[in-house]
């Protein structure tokens, strides 16, 4: 009878991550439609394109206890914490409420974000 041997998996570190395909960009105006802070608007300060995440300025707020070291003091910081794109919206440039996006291509082929409700375009803020 054959002796079993129990070999470890390999792990597989190096795997490339799948990007998420977002509309939202840095510094785009957006509104919350769920969680804690439905309802509330504020300007995106990160995309995290790899786990499909945003940071917007004054909602989901958390707090870190910081030691202090030679270069920063210490103390409890208040910081943006990311949560996922689909909890948000764009804002309608024409209208302000919340919209849907729909992409198209320019003549010089440039592809632009296109507001569902109104039909303005979203310009890009790079």
């Amino acid at each position: 009878m054959k002796q079993l041997v129990h070999r470890k998996k390999k792990r597989l570190r190096n795997q490339a991550k799948t990007i998420v395909p977002m509309q939202i960009t840095k510094g785009d105006t957006v509104h919350v439609i769920s969680g804690d802070d439905k309802g509330k608007r504020g300007i995106v300060l990160r995309v995290y394109p790899k786990t499909g995440r945003v940071a917007v300025d004054g909602i989901n707020l958390a707090k870190k206890h910081r030691r202090p070291t030679q270069t920063m003091e210490g103390g409890i910081m208040t910081f943006p914490a990311p949560f996922h794109h689909s909890k948000v919206m764009l804002i309608d440039p024409t209208t302000g409420a919340p919209t849907r996006i729909r992409r198209q291509k320019d003549a010089d082929g440039t592809v632009e974000r296109i507001a569902v409700k109104s039909g303005a375009a979203i310009p890009r803020n790079r």
